[in-house]
């Protein structure tokens, strides 16, 4: 990418600037609320022909292309037949418990999947879309608020479960969320208190708990750390929990499936334990919805035809000059990219992105398999990812040609010199 010139006089200025901002950090009430704002807000780069690119000055020539590449670094959240499944469950337990009026336990949520399959992705913009219509519902107002008070409307929390969780570092953390003040050596059953009073004034129906796997089920901490989510769900709120292999975490240990609900149900602790000290919340199972957040398969033409829709759609978000109709779905392209990522979109996206980044430099401007055959993923120094919790997948590298075999010289007739006096008899 070529350095921005100054612009001739009588140019106008690109009107695409560099963010000034960081990422909306999605863990406090007022980064959670700029997401929902703006997550649909960014303006990809406009459609070029070459001609019209060449005709720009340098200056606008590298803003076009700054612009592009960042249009490729942000591409928008495209629905796959397994996160509409996510998105429609997730939509009817939050709507079927906002609409409840009686005091018993609500249903929750247990979204499953990979590393980098899109679950905490599908699930924001799944709870914010539901955020939109409680505000628009209610014109903006919270309609539980306590008389007199001016607490802030918070629909929806967002908490990423802590590396090593404690009762109460998961109430920190959902105190943290509200910014609500924590007094220094608080108890538990303070905490607890406070976590009930701020999901309670804040008008909260959906408590979201995310990376809940790193849970270690063989740590008592961690046991009683979960059995407090689970207490959550007495609070009037629709707890969604996301997490990479919950089926093999073990946090289903001391539930069974239920087939006649098609829910997991958990019964109340055995000594009859609650942080919550709410004895109308013990007397009923907590039951969960399960479901899994899958990668694309290849396997039959339906799962085929799926996987190269997906790819058109990814192609048709892209701003490369030379990219020819079908760049990414005819060929051997899609079982190409789908040997590269198996059927992950974060790894895809990745890989797309990347690609994009070298064929802009190079000047190529189109995705090849030569192209795509340099770029390597490399994942581990992803940051806020545990990988002890299984949220870095493995990710499949291009085959390295095996280094061509070197015929050595033939010896035979080399002039060695002279024999030695030793040998010379």
């Amino acid at each position: 990418m070529s350095m921005i010139q100054p612009e001739p006089a009588g140019q106008p200025v690109s009107p695409f600037v560099l963010p000034v901002t960081q990422p909306p950090d999605r863990e406090t009430l007022a980064g959670w609320q700029r997401y929902r704002l703006t997550r649909a807000s960014f303006q990809p780069a406009p459609r070029l022909t070459l001609a019209d690119y060449r005709r720009l000055s340098p200056r606008r020539k590298a803003l076009h292309d700054l612009h592009r590449t960042a249009t490729h670094v942000n591409l928008p959240l495209l629905e796959t037949p397994m996160s509409a499944a996510v998105d429609r469950l997730m939509r009817f337990r939050m709507q079927n418990n906002a609409l409840k009026t009686k005091a018993s336990t609500q249903s929750g949520l247990m979204v499953s999947g990979g590393g980098f399959q899109g679950k905490t992705e599908t699930v924001c913009d799944c709870a914010a879309a539901f955020e939109d219509f409680l505000r628009d519902l209610h014109q903006e107002l919270n309609p539980d608020a306590v008389a007199g008070t001016r607490d802030l409307h918070a629909p929806v929390a967002y908490v990423q479960t802590p590396v090593t969780a404690k009762p109460k570092s998961v109430c920190e953390a959902i105190l943290d969320f509200f910014g609500a003040p924590i007094a220094r050596g608080a108890t538990l059953p303070q905490l607890c208190r406070l976590v009930r009073a701020s999901l309670r004034d804040h008008g909260t129906r959906v408590l979201i708990l995310d990376d809940v796997t790193r849970l270690k089920m063989h740590r008592e901490a961690d046991q009683d750390a979960l059995d407090l989510m689970r207490g959550l769900m007495s609070m009037n709120v629709t707890l969604v929990l996301v997490g990479v292999g919950i089926r093999q975490s073990g946090l289903l240990t001391g539930g069974h499936y239920d087939a006649a609900s098609g829910q997991w149900r958990f019964l109340p602790r055995k000594d009859g334990k609650s942080y919550f000290n709410d004895e109308a919340g013990t007397q009923t199972d907590r039951r969960f919805d399960l479901i899994d957040l899958d990668p694309f398969r290849y396997d039959s033409p339906a799962r085929i035809a799926a996987w190269t829709s997906h790819l058109a759609g990814l192609e048709d978000c892209l701003r490369l000059f030379h990219a020819e109709p079908g760049m990414l779905t005819t060929g051997d392209m899609p079982e190409y990219l789908f040997r590269r990522t198996q059927g992950v979109v974060g790894l895809l996206e990745r890989l797309i992105e990347d690609g994009c980044a070298a064929a802009i430099d190079n000047g190529t401007e189109k995705l090849t398999v030569s192209l795509l055959d340099d770029i390597h993923i490399d994942l581990r120094d992803v940051p806020g990812r545990d990988p002890q919790a299984g949220e870095i997948p493995e990710v499949p590298q291009p085959p390295r040609p095996a280094p061509a075999y070197k015929r050595g010289r033939n010896t035979v007739f080399d002039d060695r010199g002279p024999a030695s006096s030793s040998s010379a008899s």
